[in-house]
């Protein structure tokens, strides 16, 4: 094997050769920090390092690439334009393919090579790399760069994606219900043809109660009761009850939460039972009981007990998030055990002074709404109040605000420094005020009333009155469509880009005046996370979509919807990727920010960085070209 070298001289192409020995240890080299080839055997990369040539490329002999055999190119240094297919033009730089497209789809694109700044390529025939395509890895590798969807295949190999599995995929049988007038006795025939432990109990068709076998035995057997008696003599009225859109990990929560062994589903929009989840559906696909603190701090009687438990938390991650998988729960579960320390503060406080004086709904916004909480999420929330309260009223929910915001610090969920919490007076609106408040947004969307109130669109009641806060998202869901409000919600998130320069290249953040050392770091909150979130917030509004959860939101929209179904599964398995990362780094550097080094990520892991970069920024620009025109 033999390395072709080439320089300039006076406009005259030079080259000589260099020994098969130095030139076999610089591919390798190379080649051991190159995903797909990194993963190869020793055997196969010794092949592959047998058969390639090395080409300095400059503008005088770029034309020897052009003009040559299909071959597959990796780029040493250097940067260059490239078109190798029916895609567009692309620009290239350190660690980047081209001319795949040729070699997978077994026919010849014409190549076109143009040299921004000079630099060393690697070129492999076709016929040394085809066989490798045999490999899965490697050819879902070259798939996923040829679709602009590599990270696709980053979130295959997850143990805890059966979270996320929405109920309506885990409901095995239809509804076994009764109306509410069948006789005690004929519904306990129906549950042993039918061999369920429980029962739904239906009025025109709605969920008003449900049976277990638990009450037949506490409330019929060991009462001597009648038989003949109607079953709503013995069912639990207004049962606790979740939406078939919600995932099984919300019901595996829920359960915990309540101690309960049986949950109706119901349909979100009409309201009919779809069937139930129990405890057992819940063994089934439970591979690792991850919700145990979840239930301690359901248990603490009082805020020294919430308080310790809480603390316990990061042990707790650290522990048991040890899988990839882990990480695309670890927000939620986060974001659960927060809902769960403010019902018990909420508890805490309203046993002291008394039940509130009107209904309120407890809002939660940002992080802890869209259900993405990380070690280092601050809290933001705020008090939805039935009327203008009186002063006496207003003090109660001063009160209570302020003991909630700072019994969640010392739970660990720090105090916001934008002060967005229910204990400034600002956040403590009612319904009419905040829907009053929702047409300035939308009347005045300036530049700097997007940047403030973009929070309070990812918003979700965590405790208190639901109905309360389902009138607010009823009465400001037509104000949120409007084509001005939604272009100006495109144009702020134009502002924000992604960290790639023109040739592909990361773009590292400012170090920061402190302790780690930081050459190579991108905060992945702000740069990338932050506009998926914008994109699925952008989305959902114009589709009418009330979820705040990112991901819940890409898999709602509607098949009228302006974003494809492609593109939405996209943004999702981007998402999960960069969760992904940002958790791994939190947890093995103890640390609460985003801001992930690029030199600690896998060889794959930065072309998948690179490809999730690319797929955002093409969607966020289409978004605003969508929703604004391309105005910015």
């Amino acid at each position: 094997m033999w390395a072709k070298i080439y320089e300039t001289k006076a406009n005259k192409p030079y080259h000589w050769t260099i020994s098969m020995t130095a030139m076999a240890k610089q591919v390798e080299d190379f080649l051991d920090t190159s995903a797909p080839f990194d993963k190869l055997d020793s055997e196969q990369k010794l092949h592959l390092v047998k058969h390639a040539d090395l080409i300095y490329v400059t503008a005088d002999n770029v034309g020897e690439l052009q003009q040559g055999a299909p071959s597959l190119f990796l780029i040493q240094s250097g940067q260059f334009s490239v078109q190798d297919s029916d895609a567009p033009l692309r620009h290239l730089s350190e660690g980047d393919y081209f001319g795949y497209s040729s070699i997978m789809e077994k026919r010849p694109f014409p190549l076109t090579v143009s040299v921004d700044s000079p630099g060393l390529v690697y070129c492999f025939d076709a016929s040394v790399i085809e066989p490798l395509f045999d490999d899965t890895a490697i050819r879902n590798f070259f798939d996923g760069l040829r679709n602009n969807a590599l990270q696709n295949h980053a979130i295959s190999d997850t143990n805890s994606m059966w979270l996320y599995k929405g109920l309506s995929d885990v409901i095995e049988k239809s509804p076994v219900s009764v109306e509410e007038n069948t006789s005690i006795s004929a519904a306990a025939q129906l549950m042993t043809e039918q061999k369920v432990s429980s029962l739904l109990v239906t009025k025109e068709d709605k969920l008003i109660g449900i049976v277990t076998d638990r009450d037949l035995r506490s409330r019929v057997v060991a009462k001597s009761l009648d038989t003949a008696l109607s079953v709503d003599h013995i069912m639990t009225s207004n049962p606790a009850q979740i939406m078939g859109n919600r995932t099984l990990f919300d019901a595996l929560a829920l359960m915990t939460e309540r101690n309960i062994h049986h949950l109706p589903v119901i349909d979100h929009q009409s309201l009919v039972p779809l069937g139930m989840v129990t405890a057992s559906d819940i063994i089934r696909h439970q591979r690792g009981n991850v919700l145990f603190i979840i239930g301690e701090l359901s248990k603490a009687e009082n805020l020294y007990e919430l308080t310790r438990l809480s603390w316990q938390l990061p042990h707790y991650f650290s522990a048991h998030a040890k899988k990839a998988g882990d990480y695309d729960i670890a927000g939620k579960i986060l974001s659960q055990a927060t809902d769960i320390m403010t019902r018990k503060l909420i508890g805490f406080f309203q046993q002291d002074n008394g039940k509130a004086p009107m209904m309120f709904s407890w809002l939660v916004y940002g992080s802890q709404a869209r259900e993405d909480q990380t070690m280092g999420s601050d809290q933001d929330n705020g008090l939805l109040l039935a009327n203008r309260p009186t002063e006496s009223q207003a003090d109660y929910f001063a009160a209570m605000a302020e003991y909630v915001c700072n019994g969640l610090a010392k739970c660990g969920i720090k105090l916001c420094d934008g002060n967005i919490m229910a204990s400034n007076p600002t956040l403590r609106l009612s319904l009419d005020e905040a829907v009053e408040e929702a047409k300035q947004w939308v009347n005045a969307p300036t530049k700097d009333a997007i940047m403030h109130f973009n929070i309070f669109l990812d918003v979700r009641c965590a405790a208190g009155d639901v109905s309360l806060f389902k009138q607010l998202q009823k009465r400001r869901a037509p104000l949120m469509q409007q084509n001005m409000f939604l272009a100006a919600l495109a144009r702020h998130s134009n502002e924000i880009s992604v960290p790639l320069s023109m040739f592909q290249k990361f773009i590292y953040e400012k170090a920061k005046n402190d302790k780690r050392k930081e050459k190579d770091v991108i905060d992945l909150k702000t740069r990338a996370v932050a506009l998926i979130n914008n994109i699925a917030r952008i989305y959902a509004l114009a589709d009418g979509i009330l979820l705040p959860n990112t991901l819940a939101r890409l898999d709602a929209l509607s098949s009228s919807s302006q974003l494809s179904k492609r593109d939405a599964a996209n943004l999702r398995d981007i998402w999960l990727f960069l969760n992904r990362l940002r958790w791994r780094h939190q947890l093995e550097n103890k640390v609460t920010d985003n801001r992930v080094s690029v030199s600690m990520l896998s060889s794959i892991e930065k072309h998948q960085l690179k490809a999730a970069f690319k797929a955002i920024d093409r969607t966020n620009q289409a978004m605003v070209m969508k929703f604004s025109g391309g105005v910015s």
